[in-house]
């Protein structure tokens, strides 16, 4: 696999810290540990890597000039992408980003949720 630290641009490395952050590994009945406790990107399957990856790159794409527009930077936008189509009670609309704030949220939520999980092979799916 390659080296994603540098494949990766800032956005979908931060959404994918993001949801590392935000997802347990169920490993007890109360939720377990959060994956970036025990598991980095390179963790992450490749089918499921690939998936990231075409998101955040169509995500970025599809809605670059209000990202633009929002004065956010890579880093944010990509967390916040990541928050606000998994409904986790923070992201773009919390921001205070006016109507720019009310348009990416109602993009990142066309995309739905995501749940990460721990595989078998100890690798992360979606």
């Amino acid at each position: 696999m390659p080296n994603t630290q540098t494949t990766l641009d800032t956005f979908t490395r931060a959404y994918i810290a993001c949801a590392l952050w935000s997802s347990t590994d169920n490993a007890d009945d109360s939720g377990g540990e959060p994956l970036d406790a025990n598991y980095n990107e390179s963790d992450i399957a490749p089918a499921t890597l690939a998936e990231i990856i075409s998101d955040c790159a169509a995500f970025q794409t599809d809605n670059a000039d209000d990202l633009r527009t929002s004065r956010l930077s890579d880093e944010q936008a990509g967390h916040d992408f990541w928050l606000t189509r998994n409904g986790c009670g923070a992201g773009f609309w919390d921001r205070g980003l006016g109507k720019v704030g009310k348009t990416l949220t109602d993009a990142a939520h066309v995309w739905g949720s995501v749940n990460l999980y721990v595989g078998d092979d100890d690798q992360i799916y979606a």
